[in-house]
């Protein structure tokens, strides 16, 4: 089993600290949610789980690797992938052609790798009925698709999902958390960081509300709900999931 964690997190903009000795694991096979209010620090926090943010205090590990002050291409190559908030899908691109961009830059594979890949990714995300589609043709929910098909292309141990449920339709929210579903069985762990907290705790094994940048509670999505300080700073006291 595969360990993905962060000890004693923190980071300051200017005269205020916006994140405050945060810890965070994600083991194989778990989906773990990282909520809050805007302005709680859970985007910087998330941010320098990536690499995207450097941070000025703790650490970062997959295993017994340190990845603290590693890139975003170094973090790849060590199991990390990352599904942007933004579209990342190349416009101009067929959604074959977006994937296989991604399957060419492992050279351990030969071209029949590389093909029998593909083709299971197109089934696997129920994409193959659109892979001559240019990307600037897909929906929200099938660009969403397509982009965690070229996540795991790469073959991650863990995904970082940004905002996956932002700018897609009830129907592909479903399928989305779906996906997420089979990720999980397939045993790669998983962090997402979402404005949609009903969609991010019905999926997740556990979760970690941030509040003025330090963890207010973690645990299951029962325990979060039923966790008074939860309801008092975040979630108000009528939320339902």
């Amino acid at each position: 089993m595969s360990h993905f964690y962060a000890r004693n997190l923190a980071k300051r903009y200017r005269k205020r600290t916006v994140v405050k000795a945060v810890d965070i694991d994600v083991y194989s096979g778990q989906v773990v949610g990282l909520l809050g209010p805007n302005g709680a620090g859970k985007t910087t926090t998330f941010y320098m789980m990536m690499g995207l943010v450097p941070t000025d205090k703790g650490q970062i590990f997959i295993d017994d690797r340190e990845i603290t002050d590693a890139p975003i291409h170094v973090r790849a190559r060590a199991g990390i992938g990352y599904l942007p908030q933004e579209a990342s899908v190349f416009r101009r691109l067929t959604v074959r052609e977006n994937i296989l961009a991604i399957l060419e830059m492992r050279p351990e594979l030969t071209r029949a790798d590389r093909e029998a890949k593909l083709t299971d990714l197109l089934d696997w995300l129920q994409i193959a009925h659109i892979e001559d589609q240019p990307g600037q043709a897909l929906s929200g929910g099938e660009r969403r698709r397509v982009e965690i098909a070229r996540a795991l292309a790469a073959e991650p141990r863990f995904i970082l999902l940004d905002e996956p449920f932002a700018g897609v339709d009830p129907i592909s929210v479903k399928e989305i958390q779906s996906i997420i579903e089979q990720l999980k069985q397939e045993g790669i762990g998983i962090l997402i960081t979402d404005h949609n907290v009903r969609e991010t705790l019905s999926v997740c094994d556990t979760a970690y509300i941030l509040a003025d940048g330090h963890i207010l509670a973690q645990g299951s999505p029962t325990d979060i709900l039923a966790n008074q300080a939860v309801r008092d700073h975040y979630l108000g006291h009528d939320f339902r999931v």
